[in-house]
């Protein structure tokens, strides 16, 4: 129980001012974009990075971190191979969680609603927009299945560097984007002696309503 009774110790007091409904924009995607550019501008490494929540058709949860990459009305999207464990987890439950843990602010927000893939020629645009490596990574890696080692990896990737050494590498037809279409946003501020704010927003018909939530 000594190790655990130090871990009962590991704490940290908020001291921001308190978050009232007043201070947020009526749409929790400009909301969001406010918090995400504090987010940026505090030096927090990758504010972009967020945990993804999904689950398959018989409940089973996997958590993961990915890169958010683009974000507008529509939704925030990300992106992945096709075949990989998220994306099996979607094709049989099309529905999500992101969560933005800036620790560091005090602040999280989290996202949750439908997943849907995103256009081919949005796909396209964004793989040929990352680095050289990013995209022969993308060929290299038949995500989630078992390999015997990190070698095979290595081989391939030195294979495909040969073989695209012009610079021109395609977009794997099993690689592209998602979208998470919001239905909840709940935006989480700490606050002193654990009454943190909590607020909640809520697309019914299109129309946004905020709530707040007991911390």
């Amino acid at each position: 129980m000594s190790g655990e009774s130090a871990i009962y110790h590991l704490r940290c007091d908020y001291d921001r001012e308190p978050l009232t409904e007043s201070e947020l924009d009526p749409d929790p995607v400009k909301q969001f974009r406010i918090w995400f550019e504090d987010a940026r501008a505090s030096g927090i490494p990758e504010p972009n990075a967020m945990t993804l929540g999904t689950a398959d058709k018989s409940g089973h949860i996997s958590c993961r971190t990915v890169l958010l990459k683009a974000y507008d009305e529509r939704g925030f999207v990300f992106f992945t191979n096709y075949g990989s464990r998220k994306a099996r987890q979607i094709a049989e439950n099309p529905r999500a969680s992101l969560l933005f843990p800036w620790v560091t602010l005090a602040r999280q927000v989290e996202i949750a609603g439908a997943v849907e893939k995103i256009s081919a020629a949005e796909s396209l645009a964004y793989f040929m927009s990352r680095p050289f490596g990013s995209r022969l990574g993308a060929w290299v890696s038949d995500q989630s299945a078992v390999i015997s080692s990190r070698q095979i990896l290595l081989a391939k990737y030195e294979e495909l560097k040969r073989k695209f050494a012009s610079g021109e590498v395609p977009k794997p037809e099993g690689w592209g984007g998602y979208r998470v279409v919001p239905e909840t946003v709940e935006f989480w501020q700490g606050g002193q002696d654990r009454l943190h704010d909590r607020l909640l927003y809520t697309n019914s018909g299109g129309v946004w309503t905020i709530s707040r939530l007991a911390p």
